[in-house]
């Protein structure tokens, strides 16, 4: 089945192309979420018509984008978190938590955007990466410091 992207999509496209996806997908997860319609002649040449238009607004979201990465690859969080006899932590660091830090330091992000494959669970210092845009991203340090 064929779409058009509403908006860009990690590991499918960016806003605008015209991508062939299995329908099952395109029913259940792309168009439910306003992602994509379904490409007919009328969609296309209607898409076609503000191509220009998104294409400016694109540009400029991208350039928001670099240059609030680079502000946030400045920014340092720092967790304080009890731990237990071994050295580990009660509980963890997890993306609601960075997400949370970053609204307090001055920076709005979805917790989609925040790239951590598993919760931080040691006290220490680690990276963690924040996604603002397809191609642009900004690592940012965390560091977990234990309590008694």
């Amino acid at each position: 089945m064929k779409v058009i992207l509403r908006k860009d999509v990690d590991n499918l496209g960016h806003a605008g192309q015209v991508k062939e996806v299995k329908p099952g997908f395109a029913r259940n997860m792309l168009i439910p979420r306003g992602l994509a319609l379904e490409a007919t002649g009328s969609t296309i040449a209607w898409f076609e018509k503000g191509e220009k238009r998104r294409a400016v607004l694109r540009e400029k979201a991208l350039g928001e984008a670099r240059a609030k990465s680079e502000k946030l690859a400045e920014v340092k969080l720092s967790f304080s978190r009890p731990v237990g006899e071994n050295g580990k932590l009660f509980g963890s660091v997890g993306k609601t938590d960075i997400v949370k830090s970053l609204k307090a330091v001055g920076f709005e992000v979805v917790k989609e955007a925040v790239i951590l494959p598993t919760a931080i669970k040691e006290a220490g210092d680690s990276e963690v990466e924040v996604r603002l845009a397809i191609g642009v991203s900004a690592k940012v340090k965390v560091s977990v410091v234990a309590r008694a």
